[in-house]
């Protein structure tokens, strides 16, 4: 079959444009070939993918906003992006847009103890500002499953969570202030260090805005000294909803973990083929974070150990030492990666009342046999952010569509139960 002849106007536009992005940037900032720019068509939702006209990967806050300045100027869309580990289709272009990408936005600006911040480009790693922290004692509290490679850029703009957001707060918790670019090249600053915004909260409206608003350049952060001991614990059951009851009455009961994640047996499979983490043959685990002084530890996990065991649970490991405490987290933060490997899935979002996860992953089951799909759910149970994982074959027609069609009935029972769309991945 022959392809139509480009359209010579489409060329010529895009040439202006190159051409004006050249003149405004240094040479290799800007990425025109498409086969190169093949390199940023989708985000970690592979379902979808588009190449966009061009990309610009800035090093500095001036030179985003020259680029932002060429794009307003010629009426160009303009698509931020972070590290594309986005599950939600945040940073998919147009083929008539420039990404605009922050990964070289890469330098520690500043480190302030007595006044517990730090001050970064917006595309350093989240897992390298706990990193280049650790000398201090000090630590970044947000922690999502790609930490080690999603960028802060990325976090701000969904509102990452993680792990152990149940008792450290997501992303605008951790948020002190922003250096911006708006779309008409326009730096602003929001926030600051100091404890609180005067007037408008526009840093909150900004986290979680999804690339909307503006791209962030600079980001200041809140810094937390390291807790005195942690330790998790592995509980096990022979039933998911169980588990989810268990999450519900641990919370009820007042104990604040720093952590409680949840992983299905579909989803506990492929972790232990790909991370052979050690996690026992059942249908849920359930992990389970404390922390604090040894005695605080000790109280805390005897209260939890009291509310699991009236649950009759198949297993519960209490971690002895930090080699077996990255044991027990090894498979969480691998399982998305381990879910890879059986092959497509959409990944939803949607967020529950904790006293709704047992209802709800009933349905869940019951919505995966009437669709013909399954479904591994691996979430942060604390604070009902579930992440169905819905497994299809792209290579089989009309599999995608149902996949979709699974995913907006599982997302219209979140709603109905109370809860909402979306948690931390973006819409």
């Amino acid at each position: 079959m022959l392809m139509p002849p480009p359209d010579p106007a489409v060329i010529a536009r895009k040439s202006q444009i190159v051409a004006a992005l050249r003149g405004a940037l240094p040479d290799d900032a800007v990425i025109a070939d498409l086969e190169e720019t093949r390199a940023y068509e989708c985000d970690a939702l592979t379902a979808y993918r588009c190449a966009p006209l061009a990309v610009v990967l800035p090093r500095s806050t001036d030179e985003v906003a020259a680029a932002m300045r060429v794009c307003h100027r010629l009426g160009v869309p303009v698509v931020p992006r972070g590290a594309g580990t986005s599950l939600a289709g945040g940073a998919l272009p147009t083929a008539d847009c420039v990404v605009i990408g922050t990964m070289r936005l890469n330098a520690f600006l500043d480190i302030d103890t007595e006044n517990r911040f730090i001050r970064v480009q917006s595309g350093v790693t989240n897992l390298s500002v706990s990193a280049e922290l650790e000398p201090e004692g000090f630590f970044y509290a947000p922690d999502p499953s790609s930490q080690l490679a999603c960028t802060i850029a990325g976090n701000i703009a969904m509102n990452s969570g993680g792990a152990h957001c149940l008792k450290y707060g997501v992303t605008t918790n951790n948020l002190m202030g922003a250096t911006v670019v708006l779309s008409t090249g326009e730096i602003v600053e929001l926030g600051g260090p100091e404890s609180g915004p005067a007037g408008l909260d526009l840093l909150g409206l900004f986290c979680g805005s999804e690339g909307q608003l503006g791209i962030v350049t600079e980001a200041i952060l809140k810094i937390l000294p390291r807790p005195e001991g942690a330790r998790p614990v592995l509980i096990g059951f022979d039933d998911a909803e169980i588990a989810g009851q268990c999450v519900a009455n641990i919370i009820r009961s007042g104990v604040l973990p720093v952590a409680i994640e949840y992983m299905d047996e579909p989803c506990l499979r492929a972790v232990e083929d790909f991370a052979h983490a050690g996690y026992p043959d059942c249908a849920a685990v359930l992990i389970v974070e404390v922390e604090g002084s040894p005695d605080e530890i000790a109280d805390q996990l005897a209260r939890i150990r009291q509310i699991a065991d009236a649950l009759n649970p198949v297993e519960f490991r209490e971690s002895r030492n930090a080699d077996e405490a990255l044991a027990i987290w090894k498979g969480r933060k691998s399982a998305f990666g381990a879910m890879g490997r059986l092959g497509d899935y959409i990944c939803l979002d949607g967020t529950v009342p904790v006293g709704q996860l047992p209802h709800t992953l009933r349905r869940i089951g019951e919505l995966s046999r009437q669709h013909g799909l399954e479904v591994a759910n691996v979430f942060h149970a604390g604070d009902g952010n579930m992440h169905p994982l819905i497994l299809f074959d792209a290579n089989q027609p009309g599999q995608l569509e149902r996949a979709e069609a699974m995913g907006a009935d599982i997302l219209r029972l979140c709603v109905e139960v109370g809860g909402c769309l979306t948690g931390e991945h973006g819409v």
